[in-house]
């Protein structure tokens, strides 16, 4: 089992920034791709950001490309997602996720993560 909770949402005017986080806990962090994914009101989730288990390698949608930094630190079991240069368009509920797959690459499917956090809200203001 594999507990996420996020934290760090809140209301951010347009064109500020905003760093949200995901805490894990119950199996080894390092041991498996984390992803980011939002839900914005009456749409459906929709794919964010991905990162390897080591870090290395991340992967983006094309709407947040060049504005959001996925982060992990392994030794405090915590994936990030920097939200810079927002939009209102921005505004979601913003979930974290765990790919515990154990050959798999970043993915942006939602199907291939197996444990979700709660999820945070993120408000951006025009």
């Amino acid at each position: 089992q594999v507990q996420l909770v996020e934290s760090g949402g809140g209301l951010v005017q347009a064109g500020g920034s905003l760093r949200i986080s995901c805490a894990a806990s119950g199996r080894t962090f390092s041991s498996f791709d984390m992803g980011w994914f939002r839900q914005a009101p009456g749409k459906d989730r929709d794919f964010v950001a991905a990162i390897s288990k080591s870090g290395r390698v991340t992967d983006y949608s094309a709407s947040v490309r060049g504005r959001f930094t996925i982060s992990r630190d392994n030794a405090k079991n915590t994936v990030y997602l920097q939200m810079n240069s927002l939009k209102p368009e921005d505004t979601a509920v913003y979930y974290c996720a765990a790919d515990i797959r154990p050959l798999g690459v970043v993915s942006p499917l939602q199907r291939e993560y197996e444990y979700w956090g709660q999820g945070t809200q993120v408000t951006v203001s025009s």
